[in-house]
């Protein structure tokens, strides 16, 4: 079992995202945690990504597209962090008048590490599934 955690904060800093000290040690265990999501996730889809990383032919190419990945899914869980310089997506907002009320909902309010649909394909794990179905039945194909 692999404890290998494929980014640094450094790597979140290196993109431009300023951290506070508080945020840095957050980042540092989201990015723990972001790893072992990747991993377990990559296992339900029946691959490997320390193999996968470890290949001699793409393996340095494909732990960048991993960096990527663990790195982006925890700027979107620090996003969600108070206080931060950069704002959290917002997915929803309201205002009104004269009594003035403001309601906003945001895309990722619970800190929670996820990885996007178009991510997971980067990495090969979602492919598309393609089959055939035979709708008519014919007789001389099973030697009737």
């Amino acid at each position: 079992m692999s404890s290998r955690v494929y980014a640094q904060v450094s790597d979140i800093t290196r993109l431009g995202v300023t951290l506070t000290a508080a945020q840095s040690e957050a980042a540092q265990v989201m990015l723990e945690s972001a790893s072992a999501k990747l991993r377990l996730t990559a296992s339900q889809y029946g691959a490997d990504i320390d193999s996968l990383i470890d290949d001699h032919v793409c393996g340095a190419d494909y732990a960048e597209v991993v960096k990527s990945v663990v790195v982006q899914s925890v700027i979107r869980g620090i996003s969600s962090i108070g206080d931060t310089a950069f704002s959290p997506a917002v997915t929803q907002a309201s205002q009104s008048g004269l009594g003035y009320s403001a309601s906003m909902t945001y895309l990722n309010a619970g800190q929670s590490l996820y990885f996007l649909r178009s991510e997971l394909k980067e990495l090969g794990l979602l492919r598309q599934k393609y089959g055939g179905l035979a709708v008519y039945h014919n007789a001389d194909d099973q030697g009737n």
